[in-house]
Protein backbone atom coordinates (compact mmCIF):
# COMPACT_ATOMS: atom_id res chain seq x y z
CA UNK A 1 0.00 0.00 0.00
CA UNK A 2 1.43 3.36 -1.05
CA UNK A 3 1.92 6.19 1.42
CA UNK A 4 1.63 9.76 0.18
CA UNK A 5 3.49 12.37 2.22
CA UNK A 6 3.54 16.14 1.73
CA UNK A 7 6.68 17.98 2.76
CA UNK A 8 7.03 21.64 3.62
CA UNK A 9 10.01 23.59 2.31
CA UNK A 10 13.17 22.45 4.10
CA UNK A 11 11.36 19.67 6.00
CA UNK A 12 13.27 16.46 6.70
CA UNK A 13 11.90 12.95 6.51
CA UNK A 14 13.62 9.72 7.48
CA UNK A 15 12.85 6.90 5.06
CA UNK A 16 14.41 3.56 5.92
CA UNK A 17 18.00 4.45 6.67
CA UNK A 18 18.04 7.62 4.57
CA UNK A 19 17.48 11.22 5.63
CA UNK A 20 15.78 13.23 2.89
CA UNK A 21 15.47 17.02 3.07
CA UNK A 22 13.02 18.88 0.90
CA UNK A 23 14.15 21.86 -1.15
CA UNK A 24 12.72 25.38 -1.26
CA UNK A 25 9.14 24.53 -2.21
CA UNK A 26 6.49 22.16 -0.94
CA UNK A 27 6.50 18.73 -2.51
CA UNK A 28 4.61 15.48 -2.37
CA UNK A 29 6.25 12.05 -2.26
CA UNK A 30 4.70 8.64 -2.65
CA UNK A 31 6.45 5.78 -0.88
CA UNK A 32 5.52 2.58 -2.69
CA UNK A 33 6.88 -0.04 -0.31
CA UNK A 34 6.76 -0.74 3.41
CA UNK A 35 9.72 1.01 5.09
CA UNK A 36 10.10 2.86 8.37
CA UNK A 37 9.26 6.52 7.76
CA UNK A 38 9.41 9.43 10.21
CA UNK A 39 9.04 13.15 9.80
CA UNK A 40 11.87 15.18 11.27
CA UNK A 41 9.54 16.65 13.92
CA UNK A 42 8.88 13.14 15.29
CA UNK A 43 12.57 12.26 15.70
CA UNK A 44 14.33 12.60 19.04
CA UNK A 45 18.11 12.45 19.33
CA UNK A 46 20.21 11.01 22.15
CA UNK A 47 21.07 14.56 23.20
CA UNK A 48 17.36 15.45 23.44
CA UNK A 49 16.54 12.33 25.47
CA UNK A 50 17.15 14.07 28.79
CA UNK A 51 14.31 12.45 30.79
CA UNK A 52 13.33 8.83 31.38
CA UNK A 53 10.25 9.08 29.17
CA UNK A 54 12.25 10.68 26.36
CA UNK A 55 14.83 7.88 26.67
CA UNK A 56 11.95 5.43 26.47
CA UNK A 57 10.60 7.18 23.34
CA UNK A 58 14.08 7.12 21.79
CA UNK A 59 14.34 3.38 22.40
CA UNK A 60 10.96 2.74 20.72
CA UNK A 61 12.01 5.03 17.85
CA UNK A 62 15.21 3.05 17.36
CA UNK A 63 13.26 -0.23 17.42
CA UNK A 64 11.14 1.18 14.58
CA UNK A 65 13.93 2.72 12.52
CA UNK A 66 16.79 0.24 13.05
CA UNK A 67 15.30 -3.25 12.88
CA UNK A 68 18.72 -4.81 12.28
CA UNK A 69 19.67 -4.06 15.89
CA UNK A 70 16.22 -4.81 17.31
CA UNK A 71 17.40 -7.43 19.85
CA UNK A 72 19.67 -4.94 21.60
CA UNK A 73 16.94 -2.29 21.72
CA UNK A 74 14.51 -4.85 23.13
CA UNK A 75 16.82 -5.45 26.10
CA UNK A 76 17.21 -1.72 26.65
CA UNK A 77 13.43 -1.39 26.39
CA UNK A 78 12.86 -4.01 29.10
CA UNK A 79 15.32 -2.22 31.40
CA UNK A 80 13.63 1.13 30.76
CA UNK A 81 10.18 -0.35 31.44
CA UNK A 82 11.34 -1.52 34.87
CA UNK A 83 12.90 1.86 35.68
CA UNK A 84 9.89 3.77 34.44
CA UNK A 85 7.39 1.72 36.40
CA UNK A 86 9.48 2.30 39.53
CA UNK A 87 9.86 6.07 39.19
CA UNK A 88 6.55 6.79 37.41
CA UNK A 89 3.95 4.14 38.28
CA UNK A 90 1.30 6.24 36.51
CA UNK A 91 2.92 5.17 33.24
CA UNK A 92 1.54 1.63 33.50
CA UNK A 93 -1.36 2.17 31.06
CA UNK A 94 0.89 3.83 28.48
CA UNK A 95 3.40 0.99 28.77
CA UNK A 96 0.71 -1.67 28.46
CA UNK A 97 -0.53 -0.08 25.23
CA UNK A 98 3.02 0.25 23.88
CA UNK A 99 3.82 -3.37 24.79
CA UNK A 100 0.73 -4.52 22.90
CA UNK A 101 1.64 -2.50 19.81
CA UNK A 102 5.23 -3.76 19.85
CA UNK A 103 4.08 -7.37 20.26
CA UNK A 104 1.89 -6.90 17.17
CA UNK A 105 4.68 -5.25 15.16
CA UNK A 106 3.01 -1.82 15.18
CA UNK A 107 6.16 0.15 15.92
CA UNK A 108 4.89 3.48 14.60
CA UNK A 109 1.75 3.22 16.73
CA UNK A 110 3.94 2.38 19.74
CA UNK A 111 5.91 5.57 19.04
CA UNK A 112 2.73 7.62 18.99
CA UNK A 113 1.77 6.30 22.42
CA UNK A 114 5.33 6.84 23.69
CA UNK A 115 4.98 10.48 22.56
CA UNK A 116 1.85 10.74 24.71
CA UNK A 117 3.90 9.41 27.62
CA UNK A 118 6.54 12.11 27.02
CA UNK A 119 3.78 14.75 26.98
CA UNK A 120 2.38 13.32 30.23
CA UNK A 121 5.81 13.48 31.85
CA UNK A 122 6.28 17.09 30.72
CA UNK A 123 2.91 17.98 32.21
CA UNK A 124 3.91 16.40 35.53
CA UNK A 125 7.23 18.30 35.51
CA UNK A 126 5.47 21.60 34.84
CA UNK A 127 3.10 21.06 37.78
CA UNK A 128 5.81 19.93 40.20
Amino acid sequence: MALKISLKPGEKVFIGGAVVQNGDSATELTVLNDVPLLRGKDVITEEQADTRCKQFYLCVQLMYMDRINLAGYQQTYRDLVQELLTVLPQSVDFIAEINNDLACGRYYQAMKTARKLVDFEEELIQHA
